[in-house]
C-alpha cells in the first residue's frame, strides 16, 4: 500500500455544491463525423460518471455507505482510489502544492465525494454532509490518473488500468460479508480481480466458482480492431461490458449466457441502451505511447527481427494490434488457444465460456504490469523467459534483453 505525505489528498471543509471542477474534453480526431463525436461524448459521460443503478448492490446490499465516512483520505489513496484533480477548486490544488493540508481527517472524504472527485465512485451527500448512498463506475478499474498533483492525484487517464486498486480490500471492509468470504477478497491484492468468483443478481450476491482465482485488471485502451478483449475472449467488447456491468459492478440490467449458466434479469434495463455509446468512447481510446527514454531505439530493432523470426512471436501476436484473435475466417468467432499450447495455467480459463485464452495486444505493455492473466509475470524479461523456456527457443541473455526492449517500444 502507497500512502502519500504532505501532498495527500485532503481539502477544506467549508467547500460549497457550487464547486466543481471541469472536465477534460477529448479532442475530435480528424474525419470523424458530428454524430460520432457525440457518440464518444456520450461514452466518456457513461464511462466515468454511470453507475447504471448498481447502488442496489453497493449501498443497499454491501452497505459501503456506512463504511467510507470513517475512512481517512489518505489510507483512500493507498488502497488505489484516484481523485480527478480536475475537479478540485483552485483554494484545494493551491493547499496541497503547498502542504499544507491534513491527511487524517475522515471527513474530507464525503466532501471528495461531493465534488465528484474520486475516479470511478459516486456517491450522494446530503447538505450536513452525511453519505446517503455510493455507486462505482467503469472508471474505477479501467481508469487512473498521471499523478501530475501529487500520488494517486492527477488528471484522468481513462483506460488506463488501475494497477494500485485493492478492490479485494475495499469490499472486504463491507459489514455484510462474512469472514470467511472478506478473508478471500483480501487475498486479491492491488491491480487484480476475480470476475468468476461471484455475480450480483439483482437481489444477492451468488458464488460461481471457489477458490477465488483472480486476475489482473487490463487496460480499456487500444482495443480497436481487437474485437474481444478478455483474457478468455468469451464475446465481444460490448459482451463483457454488460457481463460486468450487471453481474460484477452490480448495474440494474439484465444478462444471460448459457455457456456458464447465468441468467439475470432486472427491468428496467439501465445497462444494455448504453452499452454503443460506452463501446464508442472505448474505441477512441489509443494505447499510450512510450515515454522518451523509456526504451533503447537500437536494441529494439534487434528485438523487432527477433520477434518477427527467431522467436516466433509474430505467429500469434500479429498485425497492428499484435493479436491474432480475429485472424480466423469469421470475425465473430475468436481464434483462441488452449493453456497447454502456451504454457498457462489452466484454471481460470476452465471457468470462462471459451475454457482457452486469447494472445493478448501487446499496444502499451510497458505501463500495465504484471502480465499474464494471472500477474505471473512481474515484468517483461519474465514473459521473455516463459516462453523462451517453453517453445524451447534458446534465446541468449543479449536476445532476451533486445525482445525486451522491443516490446516495451509498443
Amino acid at each position: 500500500m502507497r500512502f502519500i505525505g504532505a501532498g495527500s489528498i485532503v481539502f477544506i471543509v467549508t467547500l460549497t455544491l457550487a464547486l466543481s471542477g471541469s472536465e477534460t474534453r477529448m479532442s475530435a480526431q480528424a474525419g470523424v463525423q458530428a454524430d460520432n463525436d457525440r457518440g464518444v461524448e456520450k461514452g466518456q459521460q457513461i464511462f466515468r460518471y454511470d453507475t447504471f443503478g448498481d447502488e442496489q448492490l453497493w449501498t443497499d446490499v454491501l452497505r459501503m455507505h456506512e463504511v467510507i465516512p470513517a475512512i481517512d483520505p489518505a489510507t483512500a489513496l493507498a488502497v488505489g482510489l484516484k481523485v480527478d484533480v480536475d475537479a478540485l477548486p483552485d483554494s484545494v490544488v493551491n493547499a496541497l502544492r503547498a502542504g499544507t493540508l491534513d491527511v487524517t481527517n475522515p471527513a474530507v472524504t464525503v466532501a471528495l465525494l461531493r465534488l465528484n472527485a474520486v475516479v470511478g465512485v459516486r456517491g450522494t451527500v446530503t447538505d450536513d454532509g452525511r453519505l446517503t448512498r455510493v455507486g462505482i463506475t467503469c472508471a474505477l478499474c479501467h481508469s487512473s490518473v498521471d499523478n501530475s498533483l501529487a500520488r494517486g492525484i492527477g488528471r484522468r487517464l481513462d483506460g488506463w488500468a488501475n494497477t494500485d486498486l485493492n478492490v479485494g480490500a475495499i469490499v472486504a471492509l463491507s459489514p455484510a460479508l462474512d469472514e470467511s468470504t472478506k478473508a478471500e477478497f483480501r487475498t486479491w491484492g492491488p491491480g487484480k480481480y476475480d470476475p468468476r468468483h461471484h455475480a450480483f443478481d439483482g437481489r444477492n450476491i451468488i458464488s460461481l466458482n471457489s477458490p477465488s482465482l483472480p486476475v489482473v485488471i487490463p487496460p480499456a485502451y487500444g482495443l480497436r480492431g481487437v474485437g474481444f478483449e478478455t483474457f478468455t475472449g468469451d464475446g465481444p467488447i460490448s459482451y463483457w461490458n454488460s457481463y460486468v456491468g450487471v453481474g460484477q459492478m452490480g448495474g440494474h440490467g439484465s444478462f444471460s449466457d448459457p455457456r456458464i449458466g447465468l441468467f439475470i434479469n432486472q427491468t428496467p434495463d439501465l445497462v444494455t441502451p448504453k452499452l454503443a455509446a460506452l463501446l464508442d468512447y472505448q474505441l477512441s481510446l489509443r494505447a499510450p505511447k512510450p515515454a522518451a527514454g523509456s526504451y533503447d531505439h537500437r536494441a529494439a530493432a534487434r528485438g523487432r527481427e527477433l520477434f518477427r523470426n527467431e522467436a516466433r512471436c509474430s505467429s500469434c501476436h500479429g498485425g497492428p494490434n499484435f493479436t491474432d484473435v480475429l485472424s480466423g475466417p469469421r470475425a465473430t468467432v475468436p481464434v483462441l488457444h488452449h493453456p497447454d499450447e502456451t504454457g498457462m495455467d489452466p484454471r481460470y480459463a476452465f471457468r470462462s465460456a471459451t475454457r482457452q485464452y486469447r494472445s493478448t495486444p501487446l499496444r502499451g505493455l510497458l505501463q500495465h504490469a504484471p502480465y499474464f492473466h494471472d500477474g505471473s509475470a512481474p515484468d517483461l524479461l519474465a514473459v521473455v523467459e516463459h516462453y523462451d523456456r517453453f517453445f524451447g527457443l534458446g534465446l541468449t541473455a543479449a536476445e532476451k534483453s533486445d525482445l525486451v526492449e522491443y516490446l516495451k517500444s509498443l
